[in-house]
């Protein structure tokens, strides 16, 4: 049954397009964030669908759509010569066959998120992808949540819909996206116009915002948590009744803490006793592992180059009894492990050159929303009260993906991509709109000053 309705969802999104081409975008956003194929048993599972609805969205576009007001902003350039760059650095790959399998997935999510603001002309299509991408996220979010709620919850074994742990399917990362999505969630609660916000919106979205903390919980990832304390300080930022809502918050820390599971608990204290746990030594390793690597090979070694790391680090076990510390010092030896981070993965795998064109499409992309923010936080018309709040829920989001990714190795996660093309596409369109009003004001004649008067 499950089968049946994946696969008629999936056929019903293709069969839309055929009278609005624009569904087929929505259709590989939808594909790609979910993976139905993975859930599915016989019927997708036998099918290219991520190659179909790939096809589909481009090719609809091109050839169907209209061009009016298309612009290629300059952040698409620079994802482009990233995406040149990592043509150039799977093609000198130090591990050839493992590089040009991430290259296979890598460079479809980047064309795709090139191409996505290309297609954002209207305030509508822009609501309608953030939509789909919360809404597609959220099914797993939901999954998770009811699991976590009803005791299924560990550290590598709470499942989404099926074994899998690639994608937003690994605990870590969909605790990261989770918490992400949180300031887009409000922002469909105040300004959604596909679904104009009343009790029902307002209801879903408590419910899914509760959900989303949930999943850190659910996972035991720590990366959860530390996103989890950011976005909320980041809306304290924006918050009119911040005491209100501070005092709110640890109130529903101090209710929540009896019912926490002791695993998790437990997990969380090695955020602050690092020293004592292994796999917190082992992430430091490799750190200074890539240091030392990116010393020798500034132009980095392409993707997967961690595995040709070797490990050899301590870690300090203290324990008290009375007035007597008992220290236990252990050496741990590994080989081949992770970056466990997206800065150092960009830097071990495409290097100095690489990780500057990384770096600078993150803040330029937090500073162009902080523009549009600043630009609209005084307007009062009808129809400018949307744009800045936008800005700062997706500045928000990429603020918690980068705090995120600090710990996590997502610096080519097909949903972040997303997440940059539609910020691209706002400012694109933002840009667009405004240039009529622009033009007239610069045409419009200086008043003449009266005769008589003297200048100052």
């Amino acid at each position: 049954m499950l089968d049946l309705a994946l696969a008629g969802f999936f056929a019903l999104l293709l069969a839309m397009g055929l009278k609005r081409p624009f569904i087929w975008i929505l259709c590989y956003l939808y594909v790609d964030i979910l993976s139905p194929q993975i859930i599915s048993y016989r019927i997708l599972a036998a099918l290219p669908v991520s190659q179909i609805a790939f096809l589909a969205a481009f090719g609809g576009w091109l050839l169907f759509d209209r061009k009016e007001g298309t612009r290629f902003t300059w952040r698409q350039g620079l994802m482009a010569a990233l995406l040149a760059y990592c043509a150039y650095t799977t093609l000198t790959a130090t591990f050839a066959a493992e590089a040009a399998e991430k290259w296979a997935w890598v460079w479809k999510a980047m064309v795709f998120a090139i191409f996505l603001p290309l297609t954002l002309r209207t305030r509508l299509r822009i609501e309608a992808v953030a939509l789909v991408m919360v809404l597609t996220a959220s099914a797993l979010i939901i999954d998770g949540g009811i699991k976590t709620a009803l005791g299924g919850s560990g550290y590598g074994t709470l499942r989404f819909f099926v074994e899998n742990n690639t994608g937003l399917y690994e605990g870590s990362i969909i605790s990261c996206i989770a918490i992400a999505i949180i300031p887009i969630i409000l922002w469909f609660c105040k300004h959604g116009t596909i679904y104009p916000p009343d009790w029902r919106v307002w209801t879903f979205s408590a419910a899914l915002i509760f959900a989303c903390a949930l999943i850190p919980v659910g996972t035991q990832a720590r990366t959860g948590l530390i996103c989890l304390g950011l976005v909320c300080a980041l809306y304290l930022r924006t918050a009119k009744h911040r005491v209100l809502i501070l005092i709110g918050m640890a109130a529903a820390l101090a209710l929540a803490m009896p019912f926490l599971p002791q695993s998790f608990t437990a997990r969380m204290s090695t955020i602050e006793n690092h020293q004592g746990d292994e796999s917190a030594g082992t992430r430091l390793a490799v750190w200074k592992w890539t240091l030392g690597y990116v010393k020798d090979h500034p132009f980095g070694g392409g993707f997967e180059i961690y595995l040709g790391n070797k490990l050899r680090f301590e870690t300090v076990d203290s324990q008290t009894a009375g007035s007597t510390t008992l220290v236990e010092t252990k050496v741990v030896e590994d080989a081949g492990r992770a970056f466990h981070s997206s800065y150092f993965e960009m830097l071990g795998e495409q290097g100095i050159p690489g990780f500057a064109m990384w770096v600078l499409l993150q803040v330029s992309g937090l500073w162009q929303m902080e523009l549009i923010r600043r630009r609209y936080k005084a307007r009062t018309g009808p129809d400018e009260q949307w744009q800045g709040p936008l800005a700062i829920a997706l500045q928000q989001a990429h603020l918690v993906y980068l705090a995120g990714s600090l710990f996590v190795g997502i610096a080519f996660q097909p949903f972040i991509l997303m997440l940059i093309g539609l910020q691209c596409g706002l400012w694109s369109y933002l840009k667009r709109i405004e240039a009529p009003d622009m033009r007239v004001a610069r045409r419009k004649p200086v008043a003449m000053r009266p005769m008589g008067t003297i200048a100052s």
